[in-house]
Formats: C-alpha cells, sequence, structure tokens
C-alpha cells in the first residue's frame, strides 16, 4: 500500500436516481434490488432482482457476518447476509450473493411502523426501532391520547432468534421524550431539553419480561392465537414496563450529544446553552469531576461544526476534527494525584494551508491601506479543509478527506496516517470534482477506495478505485484527458469503465 510506485485507478463509476449503499466488498443500487460485488478487479453485478413495489420497499438494511469458532444450525448461517427492513414491517435476512430469503419475520400490524435497524452489541444483538408514533391532527381534535411514543424489538442474530419487544411510553418516561436507543446494554432515552438518560437494558427485560416468546412457535397472547413472527400476528409486546426503572446515569448536553468512552470511563457533553456550542467538556462518568484540560474549544470560525469523539480503536483516545487541526488526544493520571486524569495531546494532523494569505491589512501600488471588513473562515472552500476522518481497523489507520475548492470545482484527496504516532504515509487523489455543499461518503477497504456522492434532486453516484502497484512512470490514469472510457450495458443499467 505504502510503496510509492502502488497507485489507485479509477476503474469504475455509476450513477443512480436511489441512494446507493456500500457494505464490506458489495455495492447496492435501486434500494438493494442490484448488488454489485467491487471485490474483482472488473466490478459485476452478484444480482439483479426484479423492481419492487411500493409495499416492498427496504427502509433500513445491516449486514451480518458468520461468528468465528461457533456451531451454527443452518449451512445459510456461515455465509454472510443482509438483514433487511420493509415498509410492511417484515425483517427479511437474505443471502448477501444471491438476494434469496432465508429467512422472514413478521414484526407487527399496523399499531407501528418499523423503520430503523441498529446494532447494540455489533453482529450479536440487533435493534429494531418503530417511527415515532405521532397521532394526527384529527385524532388530537378529538381529545384521542397517544401514550406509545416507540416500539422497540430485540433480536439475537445467528441463529435469529427473538428476545423481547418493549413500547416507549409517556406515562413511565415523560412527555417531552424525543428519541430512544439501545447501544451496549444500554437502553438512552432522549428528551426535547437536551436531558439524556441511561438505563440497564438487561435488567428491564429481566425485570419486566412478562412471557418469552420463541420465533415460529404458536402462542395464545391477551386473547390472540397465532404463531410468533408469522403474519398476521407478528411479535407480542412481551416486555411491558409497568414502573420508572433505576436511573444508571443523566446528563444534560446541547442537541442531546452525549458520549462515554476511554479509560477509566469519561464522557464527553457539550453545556445545554447556544453559547457553547463547538466547545466541549470531558468528564469523569465516576463522579462527573472535569478533567484536567477537560474543557476542548478550538474557538474556530466556520460554517461547519467542529466534532469531536471517542476513538474507534478502543485505545480510550479522543478525536477532535476542526476544519484544519485534527487532534488525538489521551487521557492520563494527573502528577502526584492518581484520583485526577488530564487530557494531553497525543499528535495533531494539520492541514496543508501553507500558501493561503489571510492578512487584515493590505497596501495597494499606491500606498494606500486597505483593511478588509472580515476574515476568511476557517472553513473557506478556498482553503484546505478536512471534510472526513475514518479509523481503518485490519490496517490501523487513520483516513482523512480534505478539499480545496479551485474556482468551480473542488479537489479532494484521500490520506492514510499511522495511528499511534500520525505520520503520513500515502496521499491519494480523488479525480472526481467534490462540491462542499453535496453529501459525501468515503470507503478504504482492502485495496478499495470508494466514494459515494449525493447530488441535488436526488442524485448519486459512486466512484470505485483499484490499487495497481505498476512501477511505470507514466500514470495513464492520472488525468481524465488520457482516460479512455467505456460503457457496458448490464441488466438494464449502464456502466462506465477505464
Amino acid at each position: 500500500l505504502f510503496q510509492e510506485s502502488t497507485k489507485f485507478k479509477n476503474v469504475w463509476t455509476t450513477h443512480s436516481a436511489s441512494p446507493i449503499a456500500y457494505e464490506r466488498g458489495r455495492i447496492y443500487l435501486d434500494n438493494y434490488q442490484c448488488c454489485i460485488s467491487s471485490i474483482a478487479q472488473e466490478p459485476r453485478i452478484l444480482y439483479q432482482k426484479p423492481k419492487c413495489s411500493k409495499s416492498e420497499k427496504i427502509e433500513d438494511a445491516l449486514l451480518l457476518e458468520s461468528p468465528l469458532g461457533e456451531m451454527l444450525p443452518s449451512p445459510s448461517d456461515y455465509k454472510s447476509s443482509l438483514i433487511v427492513l420493509t415498509v410492511q414491517n417484515w425483517l427479511l435476512r437474505l443471502s448477501a450473493d444471491s438476494g434469496e430469503i432465508l429467512e422472514k419475520i413478521y414484526l407487527a400490524g399496523s399499531c407501528c411502523k418499523f423503520r430503523y435497524l441498529s446494532w447494540d452489541t455489533p453482529q450479536e444483538v440487533m435493534v429494531v426501532k418503530s417511527a415515532q408514533n405521532k397521532l394526527s391532527a384529527a385524532a388530537r381534535q378529538a381529545g384521542i391520547q397517544q401514550s406509545v411514543l416507540f416500539y422497540l424489538a430485540v433480536f439475537q442474530v445467528l441463529p435469529l432468534s427473538f428476545i423481547g419487544m418493549l413500547e416507549i411510553n409517556k406515562k413511565i418516561f415523560g412527555n417531552s421524550v424525543t428519541d430512544v436507543a439501545v447501544s451496549n446494554g444500554i437502553l438512552i432515552v432522549m428528551y426535547s431539553m437536551g436531558l439524556v438518560r441511561l438505563y440497564n437494558f438487561q435488567a428491564i427485560s429481566e425485570q419486566f419480561m412478562e412471557q418469552p416468546f420463541d420465533l415460529g412457535h404458536e402462542f395464545n397472547w391477551n386473547g390472540q392465537v397465532g404463531v410468533v413472527g408469522k403474519y398476521p400476528f407478528g411479535l407480542p409486546c412481551n416486555i411491558k414496563i409497568t414502573d420508572t426503572p433505576p436511573l444508571l446515569f443523566e446528563a444534560s448536553s446541547l442537541e442531546n450529544a452525549f458520549q462515554i468512552g476511554g479509560y477509566p470511563w469519561h464522557y464527553i457533553i457539550t453545556p445545554n446553552k447556544k453559547k457553547h456550542k463547538g466547545v466541549f467538556h470531558i468528564c469523569s462518568l465516576k463522579d462527573n469531576a472535569l478533567a484536567k484540560n477537560g474543557i476542548q474549544d478550538m474557538k474556530c470560525c466556520s460554517l461547519e461544526p467542529d466534532w469531536i469523539y471517542f476513538h474507534p480503536d478502543m485505545s480510550g483516545r479522543i478525536i477532535h476534527v476542526g476544519p484544519n487541526l485534527i487532534k488525538v488526544l489521551k487521557l492520563k493520571e494527573v502528577k502526584n494525584n492518581t484520583d485526577q486524569m488530564e487530557i494531553a495531546e497525543d499528535f495533531t494532523i494539520v492541514a496543508n494551508r501553507e500558501n493561503s494569505v489571510n492578512n487584515t491589512v493590505t497596501v495597494t501600488a499606491s500606498g494606500r491601506v486597505v483593511k478588509k471588513r472580515f476574515n476568511l473562515l476557517d472553513d473557506d472552500p478556498e482553503q484546505e479543509t478536512f471534510k472526513i476522518v475514518d479509523y481503518e481497523d485490519e490496517l490501523d489507520l487513520l483516513s482523512t478527506v480534505a478539499v480545496t475548492e479551485i474556482g468551480a470545482d473542488g479537489v479532494a484527496h484521500l490520506d492514510f496516517h499511522c495511528n499511534e504516532h500520525g505520520i503520513l504515509l500515502k496521499s491519494i487523489p480523488l479525480l472526481e470534482s467534490w462540491d462542499v455543499t453535496y453529501s459525501h461518503e468515503v470507503y478504504f477497504d482492502k485495496d478499495l477506495v470508494l466514494h459515494i456522492e449525493q447530488k441535488p434532486n436526488r442524485r448519486f453516484s459512486c466512484y470505485v478505485y483499484q490499487m495497481v502497484c505498476d512501477t511505470a512512470k507514466d500514470d495513464e490514469c492520472s488525468s481524465h484527458e488520457k482516460t479512455e472510457r467505456l460503457f457496458c450495458k448490464k441488466g438494464g443499467r449502464i456502466f462506465q469503465y477505464i
């Protein structure tokens, strides 16, 4: 990867009127109806399913991979599969290579609309969340009360088994609940005033579980007789929270932004006032004590705010990203005080702005002094600005995407840095123009770089780069002018190759 002769060539491009998704070597088009393998030297279609009706539209999806060293009941369980959630509350497990339906579970009737899939524990416990229940204007005028805000259905995966379903009720959690999630065994409830409350989900399921149920078994529940996970009965709501569960922790933060991580455990919040936006407090989870140097503020003047999060490499470090600066911070004990922790800088990555000029005073040729009425923003498009920061766990690399707008075009490059020291190891130019006003995703996977772009009016583009080791001095794909493009029609869709 880091040899000077190694290049990344743009080998494939496609455009779509529907969102494009990527999961570990597979590109999904047309609402997951078309799957393309990007692993081969030339991307190829794995399967193309017939166009589905609106009732079969997929709302969300998760890639499910077989755990290592475990005996599984079905041979199909050992192959990658895609868990998808449809508009009509069906949960389907599809073969990742053929699109064949391996399992089919009906969640619920018209009482709620399930919309979101997420991991409680990655590749072990999955959560299906409903959209927020809201009464129509006519129902509110009629005086009808709506107390249930969300439904959550929780599953163990491989083999897929039902743990339980619960409802988030105003009568238990309060009227101002805005969102809810389950992560790492914690039920997280968010409120409109910025409050975040944490509860032990396992304790809730054990205390309030009325009766366990197994998928495919007959049940008699509240006068209904049916089969668990089959139409039209679906899944019973068998975790009934009748009293407020014991509170583990609560914090107030601007826009409900709250994170836990580090070692020993710390959390990051922004004080719950608009004037503190962009200011982050790092505190001990044990006693809420602010760490020494625990107030992190880049004081950047930019349209896009800086962001902060615990490093996903499980090192306990913290990544703070601003327009032109990436700080990797670490927690360490204060000298002569083992009870207090301090935030120290591990390393920084700085954008290349050596040619940028931001003088507030200019002297003209005639000697007249002209003062600027404003300074350039820290994320001014004409200056190199960080847009994406990610971590590649298999190679232990920190990847960054930096963009500079030159005229009407934006020029972007993907850089790989040593995760331990931040040293730049490789820079890969992206050939396509990058408009900072659009939404972008960039993935690095083994020998592949993939860029997904969302333009206005639901126009999506996908650019695939493959790693090539070429000692030739002339790189034939270094510019669009030297590129010969071929077009190929497969499955009713036109693909562009280089």
